[in-house]
């Protein structure tokens, strides 16, 4: 991926798109995800019942499309992390905590009435290509 200019991202190990959109955009050398869900990347079904199980995928799956991009966790600067329940912020937060280790991007996390295909989690992020 070119680190000046726009390119568009798409990795194998991740998800494919659900609608008319781009895993990620790289503009300038910063990349943009698309926000992910818990979707396996070979099924595009969604897996995990419980926010915890969720987000665990959900971020296996942006570090799968960071890697594509040229980046990683650790060169993310800001996420966005919705949530269908703030009651699962806790379980939510553990996991993400594990992934970010001491890494702590700038987040921002909203309440959302409804996820796409009945998720509990999704995040997005914004990060330096390495």
């Amino acid at each position: 991926m070119p680190s000046r200019g726009v390119g568009i991202v798409m990795a194998e190990g991740a998800p494919k798109a659900i609608g008319p959109y781009s895993q990620a955009v790289i503009a300038d050398g910063t990349i943009y995800t698309a926000a992910q869900i818990a979707l396996d990347p070979k099924t595009n079904e969604m897996v995990g019942r419980t926010t915890a199980e969720q987000t665990e995928r959900v971020l296996k799956n942006l570090a799968a499309v960071l890697r594509a991009a040229g980046s990683n966790l650790g060169l993310v600067v800001k996420t966005t992390v919705y949530l269908v329940d703030m009651a699962d912020f806790p379980a939510m937060n553990e996991v993400y905590a594990r992934h970010f280790g001491a890494h702590k991007p700038a987040r921002a996390t909203i309440q959302a009435v409804a996820l796409p295909k009945g998720a509990r989690v999704e995040i997005d992020a914004i990060a330096r290509v390495g």
